[in-house]
């Protein structure tokens, strides 16, 4: 961390220079959201910014409940309000926090609005203005999960309003993953649900352009993924008798007799392959 608003401000004025930035977002999250420090510096660092890069789009994100900015957004909101700083947009981040589909997400923005018009005085249609939205496509890291028309629901919704921002994380994971649920586990490059590539940033897109999107095709066919073993592991110690499945080596073995330390696959063909699992 910088120690003060106008060192971190100088350290960022060299990578909007360097690669002549039109828009410059402060994702501010945890641990450093609950840190006043870090905050006020970055807060002072983004009104810096504001002040010596006219044209320049700043926008500052935070993490969201269900229906507002955290407490830790509320105290950010208070701290930029006491500095007379006002970017061209505040973005929540509705998920990994008990959402459910796109109208959680909806509701979320709606009771921002309020936060906004009651921390700085703003009318409902200045405070939609000054409001952004960032996603999380598919499967969250909390196990969430955002399909394609989640994302029409609150891109309707932001078109409708006039919010500002809509973005989400992250352009790399809008591919489906191989097998497609990833095995339940979320991926940082794959989406974990079916789609077409580029499904979700077709949003973003309609958003910019100010457009309808096209509900996306279905995903073609895919093969599918394989389901895993699913019984029992094969134990040397157990007895089994005929008929008892068990899995060994990525296989499924039924016996075809009574048996007891008799390895899958092994000579006393106690066992019957019934091929990978």
């Amino acid at each position: 961390m910088c120690g003060s608003a106008a060192a971190t401000a100088a350290a960022y004025q060299q990578v909007i220079s360097t690669y002549s930035l039109h828009a410059f977002d402060f994702d501010l999250e945890e641990p450093e959201i609950e840190n006043s420090a870090a905050i006020a510096n970055e807060l002072g660092a983004a009104q810096i910014l504001q002040q010596n890069n006219p044209g320049l789009f700043v926008s500052v994100t935070i993490p969201a409940t269900t229906t507002v900015a955290n407490y830790f957004g509320q105290q950010l909101l208070d701290q930029a309000s006491s500095l007379g700083f006002v970017p061209d947009d505040y973005t929540i981040m509705p998920f990994d926090g008990g959402f459910s589909g796109g109208s959680s997400q909806v509701t979320a923005l709606q009771d921002f609005n309020a936060q906004l018009m009651s921390t700085f005085g703003w009318s409902s249609a200045q405070a939609y203005a000054r409001a952004g939205f960032s996603g999380m496509n598919d499967r969250t890291d909390t196990g969430e999960y955002f399909y394609q028309s989640d994302f029409q629901t609150v891109l309707s919704f932001a078109q409708s309003v006039g919010i500002t921002r809509y973005t989400f994380w992250s352009v790399n994971r809008d591919q489906e993953c191989n097998p497609v649920d990833n095995n339940g586990v979320t991926s940082s490059e794959c989406s974990g649900v079916a789609q077409n590539p580029w499904d979700f940033t077709a949003y973003t897109v309609g958003f910019a352009n100010g457009t309808p999107v096209t509900p996306p095709t279905s995903p073609p066919p895919t093969s599918p993924p394989p389901t895993g073993c699913t019984a029992a592991p094969w134990v040397a110690s157990a007895a089994y008798t005929s008929g008892d499945v068990v899995s060994y080596n990525s296989d499924q073995w039924t016996a075809n007799q009574w048996n007891g330390d008799e390895m899958p696959g092994g000579s006393s063909g106690a066992w019957n392959d019934d091929g990978p699992c």
